[in-house]
């Protein structure tokens, strides 16, 4: 666990450096990993119609639903990865 987190980490960072903005599927998908790493399944009501920035994020983290945290940074970790190539 203690590597898996260490990667985890190193992703976060890693994922700053990029020179090119990833598609919004992109980073949603790296949102709802990384809420699902660090604060479990969704909680809290779902934002009002008119939020729609918050309603997708929202929804994204909500289809993590049940994940456990390891899976959940080994995705993002891997979802990182798939982005740095494609955009470096």
């Amino acid at each position: 666990m203690a590597d898996l987190q260490a990667t985890f980490e190193q992703a976060q960072l890693d994922v700053k450096k990029l020179t090119q903005r990833p598609s919004n599927d992109e980073l949603l998908a790296l949102y709802s990993f990384f809420k699902q790493a660090t604060d479990g399944d969704v909680h809290g009501k779902r934002p009002g119609m008119f939020d729609f920035k918050g309603a997708a994020k929202y929804e994204a983290w909500e289809k993590r639903k049940g994940m456990d945290a390891e899976t959940a940074m080994q995705k993002y970790i891997d979802k990182v990865s798939r982005i740095i190539e494609a955009y470096a």
